[in-house]
Parts: structure tokens; sequence; C-alpha cells
């Protein structure tokens, strides 16, 4: 079976703002492909982090060295005029396939809706790259752009999840994200899961949203990942939780949503 982590980040420079997150100036490419070596991961896209101003560059270097393990959803300063001359080209840097945007900084917590971001969605779309986005607090508004760019591919991070809660309460919003599902241009990230359980592993007591999730979306539209720095568990534990304890999907599901409908949706071709 194919494995591939829909999200993970590498850093050289900062500590994670993020205080869930590993508390260390670094984690290199090298600790990364340690890790996915022990645990059986064959490739993962990465997500280059705001705490590392040089993250994006980090990424390329890594993507350019290992180009059959791992791939990019970068980003840019929405925000800023020079940014969109970057959107036609952005596949030419190594291991480029896409964006990913998470809005958590303060200043950005209403470019969904002033019209910040109204540029991207167009140009995303013309240029065929998908784009990630961290939208736990705005999942309708993720509708309206995937009616009005029906040919842009979008990703829901997390499964829509926010940070800071766990079991009911951390999917409190969860009809929101399952709402989605009539767009065929939006999938999910299952990224993250154990992180949204307040219970040991395997985590059951979050087992029936997943099944909700997958019975909705689809196993083409649903891909594992974890976010590794951050979970509560080993990286191991994070694929058995999908390919051992979750017995209502069956082994043809588990290959999609594991890595190829990942690939697929990115547009990622990795060796047979």
């Amino acid at each position: 079976m194919l494995i591939v982590d829909s999200q993970v980040h590498i850093w050289t420079t900062g500590i994670p703002t993020n205080p869930a997150h590993r508390q260390i100036s670094s984690y290199t490419k090298d600790d990364l492909l340690k890790e996915m070596d022990a645990a059986g991961i064959d490739a993962a896209v990465i997500h280059p982090p705001g705490w590392d101003p040089n993250a994006n560059e980090v990424a390329v270097e890594a993507a350019r060295q290992h180009p059959n393990r791992l791939a990019i959803l970068g980003n840019f300063p929405l925000d800023r005029p020079e940014s969109r001359g970057l959107v036609d080209g952005w596949k030419q840097r190594p291991g480029m396939l896409g964006f990913r945007f998470t809005f958590l900084q303060p200043h950005q917590q209403t470019w969904m809706t002033d019209g910040t971001v109204d540029w991207i969605w167009p140009a995303a779309e013309r240029a065929k790259l998908p784009v990630g986005l961290a939208a736990g607090a705005f999942l309708p508004l993720v509708g309206r752009v995937a009616e009005r760019h029906p040919e842009l591919r979008l990703l829901v991070d997390h499964m829509g999840r926010t940070g800071g809660t766990t079991d009911a309460a951390a999917f409190a919003n969860l009809p929101q994200l399952l709402a989605l599902a009539k767009y065929p241009n939006v999938a999910v990230k299952a990224s993250g899961a154990p992180s949204y359980s307040s219970q040991p592993y395997p985590y059951r007591n979050i087992h029936g949203y997943l099944w909700q999730i997958y019975d909705t979306f689809g196993p083409e539209r649903m891909f594992w990942g974890t976010d590794i720095t951050r979970m509560p568990c080993s990286w191991r534990q994070c694929v058995t939780m999908f390919t051992e304890e979750l017995s209502w999907m069956s082994d043809a599901d588990k290959e999609l949503v594991m890595g190829r409908a990942l690939c697929r949706w990115i547009g990622w071709k990795l060796p047979e």
C-alpha cells in the first residue's frame, strides 16, 4: 500500500508559534525522512510553516533532493501585489504542486470576506493549482469559492477542525464540513485525527466522525495525514489507526485514503 502523508512541516529557523508543535528550533528534511523510514511512510506533502521565514526555500531544496518522497503546497503573502506574478510559474520550482494558506494571524482573519484574497481563486484555477486551506473558522465560505470556481481543486485541512478542542467539541461544526461534499472540487484532509481525541490510541470516540466524513465525501476525496510534529502518538500509530482500526473501510478504499487519492488530487505522479 502506498502511504502518503498529506501534511508535514519542516523548518530550520525559529520555534513553532503553535505550542502544540514540537518546541524545537529546527526539524529538517533529514529528521523527517528518518522518521518516515521508521514508520513506513513512502512520501509526504510539506506545508511550509509561517514561523520560519525561509520555509518555502527549505521545502524546495528538500523536494529537489527527494522528488519521489517530498512535494510541497507552498505559500506567499496574499496581500502583496508582487505575489500575483508568482502563480503562473509556481510549478517551475522543484516540488511545488499548489498552495496552502491558513489566515491564522489577526490581520489575516478578515481576508476571506474583505476582498484581499479574491484574486487567488481565479489565478489558481487558471493555473490548475490546488489550494489547501485551514478553513475551520470559515467553512461556508469555502463552499462559495468552490461554487464560483468549479475547476479549482480545494483541500480542507484537518477535517475542518480548529485547535484547542477535543472530542465532541472539536467536531461541533462537522455539519458545515459535510455540507461541502456537494461540491465535487472540495476534498478533505483527514490529517491530525489523533489530536482531536482525549482518549488513548486507537481514539475510538472519534471514529464515528471519521466515518461520517468517509461516507459523505468518499475515499477519493478523503486524504490521510498527520501534521506529525504535533501528534500525541507515534507516526506508525497514526497509520494503523486508519489501516487496522477502521473496520468499515475496505482494502481498496484504504489504498485511496492512505495516499493514492491525494496524489491524484494534487497531480503528484509518483512511481508505481
